[in-house]
């Protein structure tokens, strides 16, 4: 009998991506995580989603034990601050929630390529 994996939560696991520049999906920032031991360079929207899919299987999805990420103060005002809770996700089929920070804005996705779409628009504005 083969059993059919079953989309599990990810207690609202948290990344924050610093953009200090962008412009057609190439990114000038970096994305912190409770994984990570410090601040990892990313220079484009698909490198942000192999790291961050590489850092949740290390968490052992649906394994709650890792602390969120504190709210931080950047440094310089120029710089937008994203926050991706994924809640719920099945390969690259990721369901969460993308804070802007500064604007204070919160919007729901439902897949991967949608929240690559949604950092292009608020990006390219």
């Amino acid at each position: 009998m083969v059993l059919r994996e079953k989309m599990f939560p990810c207690q609202s696991r948290e990344a924050v991506v610093t953009v200090w520049d962008y412009h057609n999906g190439i990114v000038d920032g970096y994305l912190q995580h409770p994984r990570l031991a410090g601040k990892e360079k990313i220079q484009s929207l698909s490198q942000m989603i192999l790291l961050l899919n590489s850092l949740i299987d290390l968490e052992d999805c649906p394994n709650p034990s890792l602390p969120l990420i504190p709210n931080s103060h950047e440094e310089n005002e120029k710089a937008e601050v994203f926050r991706i809770q994924i809640l719920f996700r099945e390969h690259y089929t990721w369901q969460g929630r993308l804070i802007w920070q500064r604007k204070n804005l919160e919007v729901v996705f439902h897949s991967v390529i949608e929240l690559i779409q949604l950092f292009d628009e608020m990006l390219g504005e």
